[in-house]
């Protein structure tokens, strides 16, 4: 089933199952009030006629006694003596006896006040016998006083009641439904939408089309704006990763039209000490390429580091071993947690980067400050910062033969490092984030 028919069968059945706990809960609590009034009417009346009996007891068997005010016309009334013989009784009884039962027997016997469910004839009643008091000389002293009336205007008016619920509950589950149904339509249609719109980008493999945006500000339209703003990014990456392919492509067409224009030279003169040297660098320069691509490549698809503890002092000293003018100064000692050999790679990258473009015979100052560590030449610095970390990107004034690669390695490891490289004249900064105590007491493997 589609979504829309899903929620909308979830909301009918909720709904269905709201609507029979009300059919079934209304008449019963309605059904409860109405037999709490009831037993509350017999009460009284007993009371009523209690009181006679203490007050006026020769008037209990007058004729009419129990008509009226202390009937209310609708209950039937019985006293009975402490034998169970029948004392007086309403008119309204006619030549019927309501029977004694187990409330009779309570009042009685036990002294004590007690409902029942009787039944006269084919009339089914609520029963509530009551002790009369045993002081005075009137028949009636030391028996009981029963009061009962017809339940069926109550089960009468339950039914009717049940089946006015029941009809007003089927027409609110069917609206409700109704009503569902079309609001889970329109919920759903911007998504409808948003489906259609990546089909349509899925066909055509436009990364720089965009999803259809909704009116409204909801989760639906924030879905929208997320998957924009994926498909943002995806363009992005695919230009960068043609600007790449297209770099890289021209990168590797020189040292090879240079490898194949000294082979042609070689093939129709013979060996030539310059010509050799000449293929040599070319091929020194191709495999230095070649290696900075796979380098850059496998940082790009590798999984964020997980390696093990590395002292960046010890890395910058190993760093600066490599350059005869190199120094290396200790603000604070830190440790990080990464993989050795591409941090050694990123700091080797920044020293070579100082000694191409700094002053020839300059000093380059590697300064290690807790978890970040700089190199620094005696240079003024690259001309145009914001740009010295892009692939194949060379400054005007750079010297020599380098690719252009070196300073997007290091950006890409202290990336994947979850740290992050900055440049500030000729000072160039690698931050990594710090090791933590869980990590300091646990041996790498």
């Amino acid at each position: 089933m589609t979504l829309r028919t899903r929620v909308a069968l979830a909301a009918a059945v909720a709904i269905a199952l709201a609507l029979m706990l009300l059919v079934i809960v209304v008449p019963k609590l309605f059904a409860h009030e109405l037999r709490g009034s009831l037993d509350d009417g017999l009460v009284r009346r007993a009371a009523d006629v209690a009181q006679l009996n203490a007050s006026t007891p020769a008037e209990l068997t007058q004729p009419g006694a129990l008509e009226g005010r202390l009937t209310g016309g609708s209950l039937y009334v019985q006293v009975i003596d402490r034998d169970g013989r029948i004392v007086t009784r309403s008119s309204a009884l006619g030549g019927r006896v309501i029977q004694p039962d187990a409330a009779v027997r309570s009042a009685l016997d036990d002294r004590r006040a007690a409902f029942a469910d009787g039944a006269l004839g084919p009339e089914a009643l609520r029963i509530y016998a009551a002790p009369l008091g045993e002081l005075g000389r009137g028949q009636a002293s030391g028996g009981a006083v029963i009061v009962a009336a017809t339940t069926a205007d109550i089960d009468r008016t339950v039914e009717h009641t049940r089946t006015l619920v029941l009809l007003c509950a089927l027409a609110a589950g069917a609206l409700a439904a109704a009503l569902a149904t079309l609001l889970t339509r329109r919920a759903l249609r911007p998504l409808g939408r948003l489906s259609s719109g990546a089909r349509a980008i899925e066909r055509s493999g436009d990364a720089s089309e965009r999803l259809p945006l909704p009116a409204t500000h909801d989760e639906v339209g924030q879905l929208a704006e997320t998957l924009n703003a994926m498909l943002a990014s995806l363009e992005r990456a695919r230009e960068a990763e043609h600007r790449f392919v297209g770099d890289a492509s021209h990168e590797l067409r020189t040292p090879l039209t240079a490898l194949r224009g000294n082979a042609a030279y070689v093939a129709r003169h013979g060996a030539d000490p310059v010509v050799m040297a000449d293929i040599e660098a070319d091929a020194a320069r191709l495999g230095a390429l070649l290696d900075d691509l796979l380098a850059l490549a496998r940082e790009d698809a590798a999984a964020p580091a997980r390696g093990e503890p590395v002292d960046l002092v010890e890395l910058a000293r190993v760093a600066a071993a490599a350059d005869q003018d190199a120094e290396v100064v200790v603000a604070r000692p830190g440790t990080v947690h990464g993989e050795r050999p591409a941090l050694e790679r990123a700091l080797g990258n920044l020293v070579r980067n100082a000694r191409r473009h700094g002053p020839a015979g300059g000093r380059i100052t590697i300064t290690v400050d807790g978890t970040a560590i700089s190199v620094e030449d005696e240079g003024p610095g690259p001309a145009e910062p914001g740009r010295v970390f892009e692939r194949f990107w060379r400054g005007r004034n750079a010297r020599g033969e380098g690719s252009g690669l070196g300073l997007a390695i290091v950006r890409a490891i202290a990336e994947r490092h979850g740290g992050y490289v900055t440049v500030d004249g000729s000072a160039f900064t690698l931050a990594i984030k710090e090791l933590s105590s869980s990590a300091r007491t646990t041996p790498s493997r």
